[in-house]
């Protein structure tokens, strides 16, 4: 048999047989090669340089081979959402292979986590885990205590797959939507979502937000727009590299805006976010991602009570993989269709 194409399987997960079958159906005559690495593999798996080179399809996360050993690769997906490791690197700089990120699996989860913690910072549930640890039963000086999510505004910093589901979760908690988006999203058209989105989830139309804001001349615009929670999505690039500042930290202490950060961790000013916190220029914040990351035992952003860290882990569940593989059988289907892969990384932009 001719193969029409092999594909390099590199994960810490093997392709269950029915996810084969339905590749192998909608893509005759591939070969699919799975080489197992650890999660965390800093080396590539032993595979001959006469594989590389016939190599046109790879699945990988943080792996990659020198461009010159992969003379036929046309398409790498990414088990990652994010795509900031590829900076850089010549065979992404350097070719025109595509290259086409997870975006469509974390929304579920990452929703999840950013209204766990935003609605346990506002019911003060790490005060009463903390009396519960303690053996307190502290009753609150009030019925008033708590202030319930209606009618309080999010704003979306980045209204990708992931800032589309939060949104969904918001209006359902009766919450009022505004998104900001790097680009002018003017028309019904333009804010519409081409990339992979579950069915029944997200905003592929783009319907939630009654307002949108676009640009760097907007920026300051919507972060003052009387936001009671502030989420940020945003991939890391030079144009978004320390967006949220002193001087946003300042807009946002109209509201005392409570800080989401499920993104990248320098997009935030660390710096600027410790003395906004220390002046009560925000409520609190609760921050998967941090700069540095990790965060150092000893930094202070730890010791702040407002404040809920996690490991960079907001993007875990127990359907990533599954998810993961549909979204790769989707784009290998519309390979083979002609069509154009979803996803797909817009090299000028970075993500």
């Amino acid at each position: 048999m001719t193969y029409s194409d092999l594909l390099l399987f590199i994960q810490p997960f093997a392709p269950p047989d029915q996810w084969l079958q339905r590749v192998r159906q909608a893509n005759p005559g591939i070969r699919v090669e799975y080489h197992h690495v650890e999660m965390y593999a800093k080396e590539l798996p032993p595979i001959s340089k006469e594989t590389w080179a016939e190599a046109t399809i790879l699945f990988t996360w943080q792996l990659f081979p020198p461009k010159e050993w992969v003379p036929k690769l046309q398409y790498i997906q990414l088990l990652s959402a994010g795509c900031n490791q590829l900076l850089g690197m010549p065979l992404f700089e350097d070719t025109d292979i595509a290259f086409c990120t997870s975006n469509g699996n974390h929304p579920p989860q990452i929703a999840e986590w950013v209204f766990s913690t935003f609605l346990a910072f506002q019911h003060h549930i790490p005060e009463y885990l903390e009396n519960q640890r303690a053996c307190k039963w502290v009753d609150p000086p009030t019925d008033e205590d708590t202030e319930d999510a209606v009618g309080l505004r999010i704003g979306i910093l980045g209204y990708g797959c992931i800032g589309r589901q939060c949104a969904r979760v918001a209006k359902a908690f009766g919450m009022d939507v505004y998104a900001y988006t790097l680009h002018s999203r003017d028309t019904p058209e333009s804010r519409r979502s081409e990339d992979y989105t579950e069915p029944g989830l997200g905003d592929p139309e783009g319907e939630f937000p009654s307002a949108w804001f676009a640009g760097k001349e907007q920026l300051n615009e919507f972060l003052a727009s009387d936001l009671d929670l502030l989420l940020i999505t945003l991939p890391l690039t030079n144009q978004t590299r320390g967006m949220i500042s002193r001087e946003q930290f300042d807009i946002l202490s109209k509201r005392k805006a409570y800080v989401s950060n499920v993104g990248r961790g320098p997009c935030i000013n660390t710096e600027d976010l410790m003395a906004a916190l220390d002046e009560g220029k925000i409520r609190g914040a609760a921050l998967d991602v941090t700069d540095p990351e990790p965060l150092p035992a000893d930094h202070k952003l730890w010791g702040y009570k407002n404040v809920i860290i996690t490991p960079h882990c907001s993007g875990n569940s127990n359907h990533y993989y599954e998810r993961v593989l549909k979204i790769f059988a989707y784009n290998l289907e519309r390979r083979a269709q002609g069509k154009p892969l979803v996803n797909h990384v817009n090299r000028a932009l970075g993500y």
